[in-house]
């Protein structure tokens, strides 16, 4: 029963990642950080168009997709290492933490490519950014 129990949380806790990186990505594109350029000579309303300009650029990365792919890889590992090292019920536990791990790193690998995206394509018009 507490072996049920622990499969049951791991596997809601993938779903729930899954779930928010698919919702976070559809508003925003993600980037963990605050763009900060050198101000001294920018039109703030050229700058607010090109910042939007870049970021549907950074969107072409789906965070949702590269969360999944994260998940199903951790699954794998995780299941493999838990068989190798365990018996049946290891492997599952093993594969789910493995998504649940997976799909973080994915989300979070998403993301910084997402971040790098807006810092280029704000750098190739011109900006000198700082961060």
């Amino acid at each position: 029963m507490a072996k049920e129990n622990t499969m049951i949380r791991l596997s809601l806790a993938a779903t729930a990642v899954l779930f928010f990186s698919g919702c976070t990505n559809g508003y925003s594109y993600g980037a963990p950080d605050k763009i900060i350029i050198d101000t001294l000579g920018v039109d703030p309303y050229e700058y607010q168009v090109d910042l939007a300009d870049c970021e549907e650029y950074a969107h072409q990365v789906s965070v949702g997709e590269e969360t999944a792919e994260g998940a199903v890889e951790g699954a794998v590992v995780g299941g493999v290492l838990g068989a190798v090292l365990g018996d049946s019920g290891t492997a599952k536990r093993s594969a789910g933490a493995g998504a649940v791990l997976g799909g973080v790193k994915g989300n979070k690998r998403a993301r910084h490519e997402q971040d790098r995206i807006v810092k280029r394509c704000l750098k190739g018009r011109g900006y000198r950014v700082l961060n």
